[in-house]
């Protein structure tokens, strides 16, 4: 089964979780990404995500594909991310995968984290206690003008 998210509201592990269960899985790895509260000596307040959201559904689509030609034994796979508003602490991306055994759940959910981040039009705008905020593009995406191995 593939589970895909993106949604305006706090994300729910637990149902990601439930979602990859199977009783032929051995295995669940999960990876949470939250806000944090320092980035490079600036105080985080909030971040705020955008996302085209068909085309990042469609694309973390793909990734699910990619992912099971890679990793045939990865039976379920749950990708929710968030927008809007993600206050410190709280988590902006949630990604499960289940497998008979821990190491193709592991390295799957690793392989989807980086292909989100280099491939998924989702922004994020981090606003920082001073006021002040920017616009943040992860170094890894496809359309950074700093990342010349994939243009």
């Amino acid at each position: 089964m593939i589970d895909l998210k993106i949604v305006n509201s706090a994300l729910d592990i637990g149902s990601a979780m439930n979602s990859v269960n199977s009783p032929q899985c051995g295995a669940i790895s999960i990876f949470i990404g939250t806000t944090r509260e320092q980035f490079n000596g600036n105080k985080v307040k909030t971040l705020f995500y955008e996302a085209y959201e068909s085309m990042a559904l469609n694309e973390m689509k793909s990734i699910t594909v990619l992912t099971r030609q890679k990793w045939p034994e990865v039976v379920n796979i749950a990708i929710h991310h968030r927008i809007g508003e993600v206050k410190v602490g709280e988590a902006g991306v949630v990604i499960a995968a289940s497998s008979p055994h821990r190491k193709h759940a592991q390295e799957a959910v690793s392989f989807i984290l980086e292909r989100l981040k280099t491939t998924v039009p989702i922004f994020k705008k981090e606003q920082y206690e001073d006021g002040s905020g920017i616009w943040k593009a992860n170094e890894e995406c496809a359309w950074n003008s700093n990342n010349v191995s994939n243009c």
